[in-house]
């Protein structure tokens, strides 16, 4: 059964942690893909869902960068394995 859409409590998205940012995103993916929304409802969880998404990037990038100066030149990008 897909989720509803209310939600707990819609903090800031620039107070979620990378975590809390990114549940919440999957929450909406998961009700925009599951359910027949009104388009206002939908559009608002579409608007939410982007800057979620970009504040994953922020946090992930800021994360990259402390990695790297506590690191210094000493670590390498990640490389996917391929099967």
């Amino acid at each position: 059964m897909p989720k509803t859409t209310t939600r707990k409590s819609e903090k800031p998205v620039e107070e979620l942690t990378y975590e809390e940012a990114l549940a919440e995103l999957e929450s909406i993916v998961e009700t925009l893909e599951g359910e027949q929304s009104q388009l206002e409802e939908a559009i608002k969880l579409f608007e939410r869902g982007q800057t979620l998404a970009a504040q994953c990037v922020s946090l992930l990038e800021a994360a990259r960068l402390k990695v790297k100066q506590v690191a210094g030149d000493d670590i390498s990008d990640f490389e996917e394995e391929t099967e």
